[in-house]
């Protein structure tokens, strides 16, 4: 593996260390700001909403900058962005904030993934693209739990301050080891019109399909460890790291599947499992075991394999898409688009159920979008084609 494609992954991490920082305080941010919790998790829907609108602009406004330049932008706006946040007043402010953290995501996102499939060997884009990824498996397990332990110790402002030292180390590790990557030629990374929807739209459906299950539960996590475990403060970030292992666990499965060309055999197994971790997560949050350790197993366990279905599905939908487009920007732009947008109707069916019903609806609306997918996908993914044969 290029050994560039791990600063990278420090860019992911970053990333993703910032995007879901707040989320083991959401209920004492929420309370310090006079708003619900449901009213706080809109902070994670106006951040990928944005990143959702901008990504395929940016794609098209700097489709042949450089790829090292665009990750530097990127990562500089976030560390503006994470301090300016640390400081809001208000929620309204903050609230505005998060949505144009959002565009850094927007602009460096894509440009990570084609910068790492450009560095590995062809044989290897698999892989170094779950590597990229990895890097949000490594928020899970040491960015976000650390941010939910130095929030109850200094407070949820503080979290955002370490989001931002957190864009600081890779900028630096960029700007100083990270090579030129130019830009594929414009015949591959032009408009709209460069993409054959024809193929890529069951990726775009997958991708969209994926994160809206999981997000609908995953930024909640909080309330959901709180009724299902209970457990409060500091020790979320201990349940939160489950989804960094579970990640570890799903990324290894889904580099070795992608560099295999798995299909849709993988993803409908990969949903499964996500409807089976919400179901556990529904379990939980109705006490079927008893309260204590079998319960924190419990809540554990779920979290665990929801994340290793996210991520086994993940790599597989991103190496077709780069397959199938020669990497375009604009094709990975709208990958991170759909992403945002399953994001962010996650995150609004998540705080719709807690609003309405309670902590306990949580997985059951994870639960029912996870059974949709499913079965949506059983009859729309399209099946691996059969190898030809050479006449004699």
């Amino acid at each position: 593996m290029n050994p560039r494609i791990y600063v990278l992954t420090l860019v992911t991490f970053a990333f993703g260390s910032g995007a879901f920082i707040f989320a083991g305080m959401l209920e004492t941010l929420a309370h310090d700001l006079g708003v619900t919790t449901a009213v706080a998790g809109q902070l994670q829907t106006a951040f990928v909403l944005t990143s959702a609108l901008l990504g395929p602009v940016a794609a098209w406004l700097f489709g042949q900058v450089d790829r090292k330049f665009m990750v530097i932008a990127g990562l500089t706006t976030g560390l503006v962005l994470h301090l300016a946040c640390a400081m809001t007043p208000n929620f309204g402010m903050l609230l505005v904030l998060r949505a144009l953290a959002g565009l850094a995501g927007a602009m460096s996102g894509p440009a990570a993934s084609v910068a790492a499939a450009s560095l590995a060997a062809p044989e290897r884009r698999g892989s170094a693209i779950a590597m990229v990824s990895g890097g949000m498996t490594l928020a899970f397990v040491v960015g976000i739990p650390l941010g939910s332990l130095v929030g109850a110790m200094f407070g949820w402002r503080a979290t955002f301050l370490l989001a931002a030292a957190m864009s600081a180390i890779p900028l630096i590790a960029v700007i100083f080891f990270l090579p030129r990557v130019p830009a594929p030629p414009k015949r591959q990374g032009g408009g709209l019109q460069s993409l054959n929807l024809a193929t890529v739209w069951p990726f775009y459906l997958t991708t969209f399909l994926t994160f809206a299950a999981n997000m609908t539960l995953n930024l909640y996590i909080a309330p959901i460890v709180r009724v299902g475990a209970g457990v409060t403060g500091a020790g979320v970030g201990a349940f939160q790291a489950m989804i960094g292992f579970g990640s570890i666990a799903g990324l290894t499965l889904g580099a070795r599947a992608a560099d295999r060309d798995a299909g849709r055999g993988w993803i409908l197994q990969g949903f499964a499992i996500q409807a089976t971790a919400m179901s556990v997560h529904f379990a939980a949050t109705h006490h079927v075991l008893p309260a204590g350790w079998p319960s924190a197993v419990l809540v554990a366990t779920g979290i665990f394999l929801a994340a290793t279905a996210l991520f086994s599905i993940t790599p597989v939908i991103q190496a077709k898409l780069i397959q199938a487009t020669s990497g375009a920007p604009v094709a990975l732009a709208l990958n991170g688009s759909v992403i945002s947008m399953g994001q962010a109707l996650g995150s609004a069916v998540g705080g719709a159920a807690l609003a309405t019903y309670g902590v306990p609806a949580i997985p059951g609306a994870a639960l029912t979008l996870s059974l949709t997918a499913l079965t949506t996908l059983a009859f729309l993914f399209p099946r691996q084609p059969a190898p030809a044969h050479i006449a004699d």
